[in-house]
């Protein structure tokens, strides 16, 4: 293994053997993952931004043919140091999954206590992805991985997981879902945070579980929830208090080793 592959493998998070977004267990008293059944948003509401997502190309239509073409394009990838990274962006439940953003945010996430940013995480979680698997139940799209049984995935998955639906990719959703709260959380890193964001979207083209067309309409669903989740109450107290959580985090200089290896990761020029 390459010295910047170890140390992105050695340094930042490993996934599980889980489907892309799959709710963790109830947690423990000092839970890794935090899953929880309601959000900030109403039933009502995110029924009706799944409404407003529009269908997957059809099959055949130009786009999708393009979908294809640019998805075969990223098997190129496979076993760089951004295949290694993008195996990392795999784990995205909350609150391990805001440590992609620690070197964006400059501070080390879970160096220091953050129960009002690891709940935030857990309820934007659950709405962006409860958006994204509406859309899914309304039609089927396979995934890249599903479309050709020989292609790689850069995660272990079931029968199942690899036969799952791709559009939306409800990955790309909680990605962005996670940026845009960190954004406005600490709105002087929004460009550096928002980047990371897109990276998880962009990692699930690398890993074939996802199509462009799939991450870009799951990056529609992330800010378009976060749109809605800003404008509560609940939301806009709770960022005050992790603002504080993360400055004191920052306060105590610790960072995530990571970083180098990400940067050049992130440096690979895509297919």
């Amino acid at each position: 293994m390459r010295p910047v592959a170890a140390l992105v493998a050695a340094t930042l998070i490993a996934p599980l053997a889980v489907g892309a977004c799959a709710p963790a267990a109830r947690p423990s008293s000092h839970p890794v993952f935090i899953a929880t059944d309601t959000g900030y948003l109403q039933p009502g509401d995110l029924a009706r931004l799944a409404e407003a997502v529009p269908p997957a190309p059809a099959e055949g239509s130009a786009q999708a043919l393009a979908d294809r073409a640019a998805s075969a394009r990223f098997a190129a990838l496979e076993d760089t140091d951004r295949w290694l990274l993008a195996t990392s962006h795999a784990e995205l439940r909350p609150p391990l999954a805001l440590q992609h953003f620690d070197c964006a945010l400059g501070v080390r996430l879970g160096s220091a206590e953050t129960p009002v940013l690891d709940r935030m995480a857990a309820r934007a979680f659950h709405d962006a992805n409860a958006v994204a698997e509406q859309v899914k139940a309304r039609a089927f799209r396979a995934r890249p991985v599903g479309d050709d049984p020989d292609r790689r995935a850069c995660q272990t998955l079931t029968p199942a997981g690899r036969a799952s639906a791709s559009y939306p990719s409800g990955s790309a959703a909680v990605g962005t879902a996670y940026a845009e709260t960190l954004a406005l959380i600490q709105p002087e890193r929004a460009d550096a945070v928002r980047r990371i964001g897109h990276e998880i979207g962009v990692s699930r083209l690398v890993c074939a579980m996802h199509y462009p067309g799939d991450v870009a309409a799951g990056e529609a669903v992330g800010r378009a929830v976060m749109a809605e989740i800003a404008a509560t109450p609940t939301f806009q107290a709770e960022a005050d208090e992790a603002r504080r959580e993360i400055e004191a985090a920052r306060a105590t200089g610790r960072t995530n080793p990571g970083c180098a290896a990400e940067r050049a990761a992130l440096a690979i020029a895509l297919p």
